[in-house]
């Protein structure tokens, strides 16, 4: 338990930035998987709108050091292999 104001003040800080962290790792997953579907289904149109998403959230969350670098680019080369070969 936290016994100074500045401990106190971290915690608080701590919970809000677990918050943002969370929904930016959570919106990056969804927009992945939401890929993988649209690759499935074959939609041209839902592969091309759900690639711009989900390599934008990647980045974004790089950006805010929640991914690291090396982690979003993998995961951008390997979707972006999925949907060359989905559209070939």
């Amino acid at each position: 338990m936290a016994h100074s104001a500045q401990a106190k003040k971290r915690v608080r800080q701590n919970e809000v930035r677990n918050e943002a962290n969370r929904k930016l790792r959570s919106e990056s997953r969804t927009h992945m998987k939401n890929l993988d579907k649209a690759i499935e289904a074959g939609d041209k149109e839902a592969i091309a709108k759900n690639f711009k998403l989900a390599m934008a959230s990647l980045h974004k969350a790089v950006s805010k050091n929640v991914f690291k670098k090396g982690f979003a680019s993998r995961n951008i080369s390997r979707m972006a292999a999925k949907v060359s070969k989905a559209n070939a």
